[in-house]
C-alpha cells in the first residue's frame, strides 16, 4: 500500500468520525470543534488531489474565520440544549429517511457511467499551468453573481448573529440613530423674543 493511500484512509476516517460527532455531540461548542477537525481533514484530502488552493482556503477562511465566528456565537448564545433535544427522537425517522435517500442518490450519481473516471477527459496541462489562476478567472467571470450573492448572505448572517446576541442594558448610554435621522430644526432650535435692548435704551435716556 502506498503512503498516499494510507494518508487518504487516515484523513477520510477522521473526517467521517468528526462529522458524526458534529451531529451527536451534546455540547454545541464541542460540535463546532469537531466541525473544525472535519475541515482540517477535508483540507488534507484536497492536498492529496493536488488542489492546494482549495485546501488553504478551507483552512484559512472556514477554520480561521467562519468557524471561529460560529464558535463565539454559540458560546454567547444561551442555548437550552435540553429543551432542544426533547423532540429529537420524534424527528429521527424523517431525518433518517431523508439521509438514506440522499446517500442513495449520491451513490447512483457517483457510480453512473457518465460520472465515472472513464468519462473524464485526460489531463493535458502545461508545465506552468496554475489551477489557482484558472479558478479565480472562472470565479470572477462566469460565477461572479453567485459569488457576490454568497458574500451578501454571509454579511446578513453576521448581522443577524450580532443582533441575536445583543443584550439591552439600562445602565449603558447609547444613541438612537433613528431619532438622530428623524430630528427637525424646530426640535433643536427655539427663537425667543426678548426686549432687552429696548429696556436698556430707555434706561440710558432717563
Amino acid at each position: 500500500m502506498e503512503f498516499k493511500t494510507i494518508l487518504f484512509y487516515v484523513f477520510s476516517g477522521l473526517a467521517i468520525f468528526a462529522a458524526l460527532r458534529v451531529i451527536t455531540a451534546r455540547n454545541p461548542v464541542h460540535a463546532v470543534l469537531f466541525l473544525v477537525l472535519t475541515f482540517f481533514n477535508v483540507g488534507g484530502l484536497f492536498l492529496l488531489l493536488n488542489a492546494e488552493f482549495l485546501a488553504i482556503a478551507l483552512v484559512m477562511v472556514y477554520v480561521g474565520a467562519v468557524m471561529v465566528l460560529f464558535l463565539f456565537v454559540v458560546m454567547m448564545l444561551d442555548i437550552n440544549i435540553e429543551r432542544m433535544r426533547t423532540k429529537f427522537w420524534s424527528y429521527l425517522p424523517l431525518g433518517a429517511t431523508i439521509g438514506l435517500l440522499m446517500v442513495a442518490e449520491m451513490g447512483m450519481v457517483l457510480s453512473g457511467r457518465y460520472f465515472g473516471l472513464d468519462a473524464l477527459p485526460a489531463q493535458q496541462v502545461a508545465a506552468d499551468y496554475s489551477n489557482t489562476k484558472a479558478l479565480g478567472a472562472l470565479l470572477f467571470t462566469d460565477y461572479v453573481y453567485p459569488f457576490e450573492l454568497a458574500s451578501v448572505i454571509l454579511l446578513v448572517a453576521i448581522i443577524a448573529a450580532v443582533m441575536l446576541t445583543l443584550r439591552h442594558r439600562k445602565d449603558v448610554k447609547k444613541l438612537d440613530p433613528n431619532a438622530q435621522i428623524a430630528v427637525k430644526a424646530a426640535d433643536r432650535l427655539r427663537i425667543v423674543r426678548m426686549p432687552a435692548e429696548k429696556e436698556q435704551a430707555a434706561g440710558q435716556g432717563e
